[in-house]
């Protein structure tokens, strides 16, 4: 059936990169073997291979001819075609995902296609052929049937000749080529197979996550309170730099959010630059966080839809994570490491926070918040933990007074070392001697957080 397409919607100039696409086809027709078309926005090959396709060896033209009895004198004749809808599936899939859709026709042709993009966006689409994915005596079978023996076997077989039989590897291999030519002809689109490659994972990501939804909440059901502890988990995640964990989360948020909130784009909005407040007020003053944050909130106020809110957070919540893993795997490793050392040759001595910094190379207050974040707890708890472990062992191995052992691990007194030993270990310093406890385990020496070293991806 013919497109409704009026004289206003078929291109009247083909659009210079699409004949720049059609000399890189050339060469890579040549280098392959394959076959090769170039269509345009409106899914229709452009006029200037016209001469290239309206050949015998376009197999599509046998199923014009002998399913619609059509002949083809002009381009617009292939708005005829029976295969276009097939075709036009195609190149939508492949727009769809951002990158190559391999498919058959009905004789068994191996088809493939890719998008291509101009600044104004889609601008058309590659697509290659001829090799067979069936045995040649196959799709022989086929054409006689279809043309009701019109031609004869061995004119057939002599038709198909130049159209070998390939695996589906070797059809990947030309699909994965093509769509590299496809991405060097959208060079001056930026990241726009990105974008859309990123955009497909999601929303196949969150559908899954929506069909356990509906599962554990059939429709009708009562909606669970929403999921506080997972955004603080998500929160710590994107901290701690762990990215796949972070993303994971945010596509369980947004399953929870477009199950029961399906029909509030409002509440969706609100719970997402929620969410995206919380992010943006984590501390890390490097790497131009702040002005980077303001313009994902921006994006989500503006947003007209859930696909691009679920985007935009979607990209700060990597953003970050990113940042923070690569900022962690270097600077953060390093300055923990001098810290941890200086700390070692000095806990016996009153020790603050300003010269431990120092010794790490970061500011005090940036030094508390990283040291905070990646150790989990505060530096004095830490410094109190380290002191009370040195104590201990020094209460059951030696018999040395309780003055001398407190002055030893850099308490300030004996009085501040028996409350802050009791803290730790439930009795007092005399008590635990007595009764012979075991010593405290061990606080970390070789690094300041074992956690940490993997985190951070130093051997």
């Amino acid at each position: 059936m013919k497109d409704n397409i009026n004289a206003e919607w078929v291109q009247k100039k083909t659009d210079p990169l699409l004949l720049k696409a059609q000399l890189i086809l050339s060469a890579y027709s040549k280098s392959t073997g394959a076959q090769v078309c170039v269509m345009d926005r409106n899914y229709l090959s452009i006029p200037e291979i016209f001469d290239q396709v309206n050949t015998e060896r376009n197999t599509c033209l046998y199923c014009m001819k002998h399913k619609l009895n059509l002949g083809v004198c002009k381009n617009k004749d292939f708005l005829f075609h029976p295969c276009r809808e097939m075709h036009i599936d195609a190149m939508k899939n492949a727009l769809l995902s951002g990158g190559s859709y391999v498919y058959n026709c009905e004789l068994g042709f191996n088809f493939w296609t890719s998008p291509i993009y101009s600044n104004r966006g889609f601008a058309g689409a590659l697509i290659g052929g001829g090799f067979l994915c069936n045995d040649v005596q196959e799709t022989v079978e086929k054409m006689l049937h279809m043309g009701d023996g019109s031609e004869s076997k061995e004119d057939l077989l002599k038709r198909l000749s130049p159209f070998p039989q390939v695996d589906s590897r070797h059809i990947e291999s030309l699909a994965e080529l093509l769509l590299i030519c496809a991405e060097f002809l959208s060079r001056s689109s930026g990241d726009y197979y990105e974008t859309i490659k990123r955009k497909f994972l999601q929303q196949k990501e969150i559908s899954v996550k929506l069909e356990k939804m509906k599962e554990k909440y059939p429709p009708g059901s009562s909606p669970p309170p929403y999921p506080l502890e997972m955004e603080k988990t998500l929160l710590e995640a994107v901290r701690r730099g762990r990215i796949t964990e972070a993303i994971n989360i945010h596509n369980e948020l947004f399953g929870y959010l477009l199950y029961f909130y399906a029909n509030e784009f409002e509440t969706i909005r609100f719970r997402t630059i929620e969410l995206a407040v919380l992010l943006s007020r984590m501390e890390n003053s490097s790497n131009g966080f702040f002005g980077m944050t303001q313009q994902f909130l921006k994006t989500l106020e503006e947003a007209e839809t859930t696909d691009e809110l679920m985007d935009s957070l979607y990209l700060m919540i990597r953003h970050l994570a990113e940042q923070a893993s690569s900022f962690q795997g270097i600077r953060h490793y390093s300055a923990l490491k001098r810290a941890e050392q200086y700390i070692l040759r000095n806990f016996s001595r009153k020790l603050s926070l300003k010269e431990i910094a120092a010794a790490s190379g970061l500011s005090a207050p940036y030094f508390s918040t990283v040291f905070r974040n990646e150790m989990g707890e505060n530096l004095s708890v830490y410094l109190n933990r380290l002191r009370v472990e040195k104590a201990s062992r020094l209460l059951i191995e030696t018999n040395l007074p309780l003055g001398e052992i407190s002055s030893l691990c850099g308490f300030e007194d004996q009085s501040w070392f028996s409350k802050i030993f009791k803290s730790f270990c439930g009795i007092n310093p005399g008590k635990y001697r007595l009764n012979k406890k075991r010593p405290v385990p061990a606080v970390p020496e070789s690094e300041m957080s074992d956690n940490y070293k993997t985190l951070a991806g130093v051997s």
